[in-house]
């Protein structure tokens, strides 16, 4: 059973492993509140996964840490067991689906783990994982719904108790579970009165759904940027702690998780995962009732795989509305592209890329398209450019 001197206890053990990291200020995220960070991104394996896997490993008997341990994931618990293996000199297996990112497959073989790559996804792996198991003797160390796990995750909340005493709610990614209920139960038996409220993905909402209907569901499929949180079914443990002790749970789009993504890297210069970042899209795109309050937004992770980010910035510039494309439609004659570029010139837009070609079948002998991309300051300047092209005559096909 989950107790707070458990979590106590949990933060003795890590105190020589881990790193209290910082709370930051974060202004410009959402004017209305007062908003702080909480850089789990910057934490050891760039994940606060580290936490419970270490404090699991600790508890377990010299007999289990003899046989080792086995894991199963595609990225940040994959990265802590590893870690937390190698520091209590326990062998450790961890399964991996053979499509995970190269760089997370490697990152996990350098702290110190055998891999064990199975054909499939995650839960091909799972599935895997148990088999050996029962069939070597391992231990197997669940990524959220064990209550040591759990406890270790809850090390956070301590630490937000005695960072920023005076908050008034927290934002906490949710996968399957195992965070929030730890730093949720941390807070709520310190201070009852401070708000916790969870986050997923649209494309992930398993507990989200499970909490509206009362039952435990799970998910035919999974789509969302934030891999970390993609979690089809959440565990029995976390959904009674989160049933108990969270306030409410949203969801948000890849689109807003990719401008919050976004938000973090311009000003505050920090690097966040999907699932890291989620938190701070709540915040940005209000989500839920922070206005006026003191609010800490917890970043979870910062392994982000490099081969998509340039994918997420430039959702995230199109969210903001620092990118846009534009169809116009002219006559084909000389000083109309001139004119489409003063006019955007002159309001300080930056045309980055420009197609000319034909009208098709249906349109006048001499009509002509020109698609434009491009960069802007926000959507209200976008429109300013939309209405000086229109007030000079030009139209615009996809407005």
């Amino acid at each position: 059973m989950l107790t707070l001197d458990k979590i106590y206890h949990a933060k003795y053990i890590l105190k020589q492993v881990i790193r209290e990291t910082d709370v930051i200020h974060a202004p410009k995220i959402n004017p209305g509140s007062e908003i702080y960070l909480k850089t789990e991104n910057l934490q050891i394996t760039g994940s606060f996964k580290v936490r419970g896997a270490y404090y699991r490993m600790s508890q377990l008997s010299a007999d289990e840490k003899a046989k080792g341990v086995i894991a199963c994931s595609a990225g940040n618990h994959a990265q802590g067991v590893a870690l937390a293996a190698a520091k209590n000199g326990i062998r450790s297996v961890i399964c991996l689906p053979d499509g995970a990112p190269i760089s997370k497959v490697e990152a996990t073989k350098s702290y110190g783990a055998e891999v064990c790559l199975v054909k499939g996804v995650y839960d091909d792996a799972y599935q895997e994982a148990l088999r050996q198991r029962d069939e070597l003797g391992y231990t197997f160390i669940h990524p959220f719904d064990d209550e040591d796990v759990i406890a270790g995750q809850g090390t956070i909340g301590l630490e937000l108790i005695e960072q920023v005493p005076d908050m008034d709610c927290v934002i906490v990614p949710i996968g399957g579970g195992g965070l929030i209920s730890g730093v949720a139960f941390a807070i709520k038996s310190l201070n009852p009165n401070i708000k916790v409220y969870g986050v997923q993905a649209a494309g992930a909402p398993s507990m989200y759904n499970s909490v509206k209907d009362g039952k435990i569901e799970c998910l035919d499929s999974v789509s969302t940027i934030a891999d970390g949180i993609a979690v089809k079914e959440p565990g029995e443990n976390t959904f009674s702690l989160i049933s108990e002790y969270v306030d409410e749970i949203v969801t948000v789009s890849d689109d807003e998780i990719s401008a919050a993504i976004l938000a973090l890297m311009e000003q505050q210069k920090l690097v966040t995962e999907g699932a890291g970042a989620v938190s701070v899209a709540a915040a940005m795109f209000n989500k839920v009732p922070i206005k006026g309050k003191k609010t800490v937004c917890l970043l979870s992770g910062g392994n982000i795989d490099v081969t998509i980010l340039s994918r997420v910035i430039k959702r995230g510039l199109l969210m903001s509305g620092r990118n846009c494309s534009m169809m116009i439609e002219l006559i084909d004659k000389p000083g109309q592209l001139m004119d489409v570029s003063r006019i955007i010139a002159d309001l300080g837009g930056n045309v980055t890329s420009i197609h000319h070609e034909r009208a098709n079948e249906g349109s006048a002998v001499n009509g002509c398209y020109l698609r434009i991309v491009l960069e802007t300051r926000n959507y209200e300047h976008i429109e300013e450019i939309r209405k000086a092209l229109k007030d000079n005559g030009f139209s615009i096909v996809n407005d």
